[in-house]
């Protein structure tokens, strides 16, 4: 079987300085707020290009806890309205609802598959207070109109980085684009921790200094709490871990865009669409294909031994979590969600694997 996602054999390409920054934490005797996770967040910060980067729990928490601080700090309040893709995976919107804020979906463009950026301003309403940008499967998605938009209507821009690390847009690196973002070190990811961890990237002093003290309780000082906070924080093993990662982080990215690169030459079924991108502005974490009877072509691909996955089958306004929005009609968004399948990439799949993935599928009938 051709693995989607090989994490052990990504996670062996980094030994033996993985399990030795792992015993230098044991050895340390200092588990949380260390110096481990003090340099990663330095280290992640200069990587991405922001002032600031907060290690916290998860890519969500991460979110959550930008808008936390907005509200703590007087920016935005319940109610207020945060302009979001209709297609994206479902924590992006977690994120605004847990604040009591009010997702305001916007269609994708087909080819790209992220924001419509052309569709933005006619949602945007007094009540707006942000734009949430989801640079979804790895491809930036900032664009000159959402630019002018940001600024026409004095928004904030929170960008969800978890899946486009290493991405860039005018040769700024996605994370360091808008006012803040979330990143995500879910262990599928591009830099992926050996279990859950996040980081909150800004320039903002004052949003930074909030971020890391609500993660904490809300609390600066032990005992003495600022804020009603969470326990929100990236521990010392998951920092030194994304410390040995970071470094090859880019090497990684490089390799994943080559197997896309190859894919998009030499596939050529008629039937598939394949993605439109930009290889700079790309990362290479997923490698989205279309086609019209998908549930078919997965099955055709794992009776011949190649583990594909479905980002994502259900959209977030029909899923039960949202069942007030059930009835509400996003037919690209839809579209997307029942064609799409993600072929196998990472780091360390082989040449052969490729070239053998390409052939069934050029072979596939139905």
């Amino acid at each position: 079987m051709i693995k989607f996602l090989d994490l052990k054999g990504i996670n062996d390409s980094y030994e033996p300085k993985l399990s030795q920054a792992i015993k230098r934490v044991i050895d340390s005797g200092w588990y949380l707020l260390g110096n481990e996770v003090k340099t990663f967040e330095q280290e992640y910060s200069d990587y991405i290009g922001t002032k600031y980067c907060i290690g916290v729990g998860n890519g969500l928490d991460a979110l959550r806890l930008i808008f936390k601080a907005y509200i703590e700090l007087g920016v935005m309040k319940e109610g207020d309205e945060i302009i979001v893709p209709a297609n994206t995976y479902i924590a992006t919107i977690l994120a605004i609802t847990d604040n009591r804020l009010i997702p305001v979906l916007v269609e994708p463009d087909i080819n790209t598959y992220n924001i419509d950026p052309f569709l933005i301003e006619e949602k945007i309403t007094k009540r707006t207070k942000g734009i949430m940008l989801v640079h979804l499967y790895g491809q930036n998605a900032n664009h000159p109109e959402i630019e002018r938009i940001v600024n026409n209507y004095n928004l904030k821009l929170i960008e969800d980085n978890a899946q486009a690390v290493g991405s860039f847009y005018n040769k700024k690196r996605t994370g360091s684009l808008g006012h803040a973002a979330g990143n995500s070190f879910y262990p599928g990811k591009n830099l992926g921790a050996l279990g859950d961890g996040g980081a909150v990237t800004t320039d903002d002093d004052e949003l930074a200094e909030v971020v890391r003290t609500m993660a904490n309780y809300g609390s600066k000082i032990k005992y003495q709490n600022l804020y009603p906070g969470l326990n929100s924080r990236l521990d010392e093993i998951q920092a030194a871990v994304l410390r040995t990662k970071l470094k090859g982080l880019d090497k990684d990215n490089q390799a994943r865009r080559e197997i896309a690169q190859y894919y998009i030459e030499n596939i050529v079924h008629p039937d598939i669409i394949l993605p439109k991108s930009n290889n700079h502005s790309y990362n290479g974490h997923l490698f989205i294909i279309r086609y019209s009877k998908r549930d078919f072509l997965q099955k055709y691909l794992t009776d011949n031994n190649v583990q594909t996955m479905i980002h994502y089958p259900i959209p977030p306004h029909k899923q039960q979590a949202y069942k007030e929005w059930n009835n509400l009609s996003f037919p690209i968004t839809e579209k997307i969600h029942k064609e799409v399948l993600s072929l196998p990439i990472s780091s360390v799949m082989k040449n052969e694997e490729v070239e053998i993935v390409v052939n069934i599928l050029n072979k596939y009938t139905i």
